[in-house]
């Protein structure tokens, strides 16, 4: 019987699912800062009010890989779509700025919850290496596109609500709108999965559920782990500096989503040859081969003056940076143990994020006193160097069964 998540028709409702969810979260991560700069608020609290979008997932990825190792994907992701329900949902009701603090705790923990029980169902229902390659570039296409669909709907909806209803282009009622849609997305991702079929459970060891925290013994996990951080920064330091360049430059909110679009379009597009590709990828050359270029794209990004020639940056970055989670993915599921696959998931998304939490911090205190464009310089560099660390995952991977 070929298992639920490799059937075409289950894997395209965990992708919608996942869609849907993302994409709330990716349109409040317009809004908010957008918001937020229009108020009057400055690069610094709007970095603070981004990393609030990974803060919760810090803490709670652990607690909820272990959720999902025990409940599977139905239960997590539930609570998960209540949670992404309820942030946007404060601030149509008191729109402030801690009501956004609110709704991007509540929303970058919710989504971070599902993510771990979605790639852990799928990754569990591939047959080996080659097939781990192929459903995770599948399933990444679900955040790829709602990085479009979120960030697009939501500045359409915040230039021209208002406006619809007599208002002016990007007043209040233009972004209560736009708020409202990012409420309303959750309920379509529960009506994708609720469906799903649970896979057969993995026995637990005897004493209780085994911790993840082993792994970081292991020289692999820790360079897969390192690798994941730079490569997760690239994507922090797009989101945060974009719109403030576009601010800067006049650009409207339209715009700037449309540039955001684009990235998120072309990592899509890429990961939809991906599958197509998958036997005859090799993950660690993937994923070198994505640090050396990102680099590359970093050091000429903030010379970009208009808003095509930062559109035309931003597609070459996702079609660079989408070929990356689908092969860190794999990597992971070879290297760690069945029973620990939803906590290793939790463990790398709870390192990337609390670099989520503290960069854009960093990078709208660096924002104020150098420059954005520094900011976009020193990641690339680091980046860069980091590539020989990719080059190690070679050990780890291979191309038969995991």
């Amino acid at each position: 019987m070929t298992p639920p998540a490799q059937s075409p028709w289950a894997l395209l409702r965990l992708i919608s699912g996942h869609v849907c969810l993302h994409a709330s979260m990716a349109g409040m991560r317009l809004a908010a800062p957008l918001w937020a700069l229009q108020q009057g608020y400055g690069p610094l609290a709007v970095g603070s009010l981004l990393s609030l979008f990974s803060l919760s997932q810090v803490f709670l990825a652990l607690p909820a890989g272990r959720f999902a190792d025990r409940h599977g994907l139905r239960k997590p992701v539930s609570w998960a779509v209540g949670a992404s329900m309820a942030g946007p949902v404060v601030a149509v009701l008191f729109p402030s700025f801690e009501a956004l603090c609110i709704a991007a705790l509540m929303m970058g923990g919710a989504t971070g919850a599902a993510a771990i029980a979605l790639q852990r169902h799928v990754g569990r229902a591939a047959a080996d290496a080659t097939d781990l390659r192929r459903v995770f570039s599948w399933l990444s296409i679900g955040p790829a596109v709602s990085n479009f669909l979120g960030p697009v709907c939501a500045g359409l909806l915040i230039d021209h609500a208002g406006v619809w209803s007599g208002g002016q282009v990007a007043d209040a009622q233009g972004f209560t709108v736009a708020f409202a849609f990012t409420a309303l997305l959750p309920c379509l991702a529960w009506w994708c999965v609720r469906s799903s079929q649970e896979l057969q459970r993995v026995p637990q060891p005897a004493g209780g559920p085994a911790s993840a925290w082993p792994l970081l013994r292991d020289p692999m996990m820790r360079r897969l782990l390192l690798v994941n951080w730079l490569l997760s920064s690239c994507w922090d330091v797009h989101t945060f500096v974009v719109p403030v360049l576009g601010h800067e430059r006049g650009f409207s909110a339209s715009v700037i989503g449309t540039i955001l679009g684009a990235f998120a379009v072309a990592a899509a597009v890429v990961r939809v040859f991906l599958p197509l590709m998958a036997a005859r990828l090799r993950e660690w050359a993937v994923v070198t081969s994505a640090m050396v270029i990102t680099a590359v794209l970093f050091a000429v990004y903030p010379f970009m003056p208009t808003p095509w020639a930062m559109g035309a940056c931003s597609v070459l970055l996702g079609l660079t940076l989408g070929t990356v989670q689908p092969m860190i993915m794999s990597t992971l599921h070879q290297i760690t143990p069945h029973a620990l696959h939803g906590q290793a998931i939790a463990l790398r998304l709870m390192t990337i994020n609390l670099s989520s939490v503290l960069m854009p911090m960093f990078f709208g205190t660096a924002g104020v006193v150098v420059g954005v464009s520094v900011v976009f310089w020193t990641v690339g560099a680091l980046v860069g160097l980091g590539s020989h660390a990719a080059f190690g995952l070679r050990a780890g991977t291979q191309s038969g069964s995991p």
